[in-house]
């Protein structure tokens, strides 16, 4: 209990902390969510997404979970892109990864770590595309940090193939996703230059006519 009441004196001077800058700005937040980004990360507890971009709450719609995968079977993920795109017509979906990451790295090995092993199935898959070039790098972190930048460009492709961002580019909708990462050893977040925008930027096997 002593560690809840201290969590809720945290949240008590960070509310008061807000309302002494802006004293309207919960009112304004209960009467709309507007953000312009979906932000799709790592659930790594050193990867807090409002913060890293600073922004406040409501101007960034998240979803999050272990390595940022985006899987055509994702219910969770998909719906979660689908109310991004459709009701609150969100301009840009940042994927971001991380240096360094977990089950990245868990996904280069030959252990059984349990349930996570179906999850990270597609980025073993990934690392098995690329061991070759991999294994010219030097040191085993940097290995794992390529595979993370790699990981990250996938799952931009993988959004851009839902039929949620397509339909959104059929309608005229201004749509873009980007991909990015984060150095959890320096708190820089950059892109890695892999940006979608549009149908032509897509291989034909994966654009989708319209209904």
């Amino acid at each position: 209990m002593n560690d809840l009441q201290e969590l809720i004196d945290n949240n008590a001077r960070w509310a008061e902390g807000i309302k002494q800058k802006d004293p309207d700005f919960f009112a304004k937040l209960a009467r709309q969510q507007t953000p312009e980004f979906l932000w799709i990360g790592c659930s790594d507890a050193r990867v807090p997404a409002n913060e890293i971009v600073g922004m406040l709450p409501g101007d960034l719609f998240v979803h999050r979970n272990v390595a940022n995968v985006v899987l055509h079977t994702d219910l969770n993920c998909l719906s979660v892109i689908q109310y991004a795109v459709d009701v609150l017509k969100v301009k840009h979906i940042l994927v971001t990864g991380h240096y360094g990451c977990g089950g990245v790295r868990a996904s280069m090995q030959d252990r059984q770590f349990g349930l996570i092993d179906g999850w990270l199935r597609s980025i073993r898959d990934l690392y098995y595309e690329h061991r070759l070039a991999l294994a010219e790098l030097p040191t085993e972190e940097e290995q794992v940090d390529r595979l993370c930048e790699l990981n990250v460009i996938q799952q931009v492709a993988n959004v851009a193939h839902t039929s949620i961002v397509q339909n959104a580019w059929h309608r005229g909708q201004s749509l873009s996703v980007h991909g990015c990462i984060y150095g959890i050893k320096d708190g820089r977040w950059k892109s890695l230059g892999a940006n979608i925008s549009g149908f032509e930027q897509l291989p034909p096997q994966y654009r989708l006519r319209p209904l």
